[in-house]
């Protein structure tokens, strides 16, 4: 599993499109692109504790690495927290850096998926962000019968 599906990059960027600008411009959007992962982390902890997160997020880190190059200089911190990202956004497109947040994303979400089933990643998704549209999205998982979820109104 070196790359995270077309289907989890769609989840992680739906997911991405709910963090709410804190400030103006395209450099607020791509720091607030990362802070996904500390909205989810205490999710995180309570089902697994702080090393089975840290070393979720380790793992997830290591495949997105497969796919952006860059991300080999971010690293997990001992609390959970990822290091050398504020260096690395001022080297970086704001567009590229935004697009390494969601490889990330979808290779975490990826990983909860396999570990802990569609449904209770679909379901702490929804406990930390409840403003997600999954309408339409067919995450079509290794089972091959794909899950549509749909926003009950």
């Amino acid at each position: 599993m070196s790359q995270a599906t077309q289907q989890m990059h769609s989840f992680a960027r739906r997911v991405l499109a709910c963090e709410p600008p804190g400030r103006e411009g395209s450099e607020a959007k791509t720091s607030e692109a990362f802070q996904v992962f500390d909205k989810l982390r205490p999710h995180l902890v309570t089902l697994m504790g702080d090393g089975g997160f840290r070393a979720l997020l380790s793992r997830a880190l290591a495949l997105a690495n497969a796919e952006v190059s860059w991300l080999s200089a971010v690293h997990v911190k001992a609390d959970g927290s990822l290091e050398g990202l504020e260096e690395l956004r001022a080297q970086i497109d704001p567009a590229e850096f935004f697009g390494g947040s969601v490889v990330l994303f979808a290779q975490l979400l990826g990983l909860l998926m396999a570990f802990i089933g569609e449904n209770l990643t679909v379901s702490l998704v929804r406990e930390v962000w409840p403003e997600v549209s999954l309408n339409d999205l067919d995450l079509n998982l290794n089972s091959g019968n794909g899950v549509k979820y749909e926003v009950k109104k």
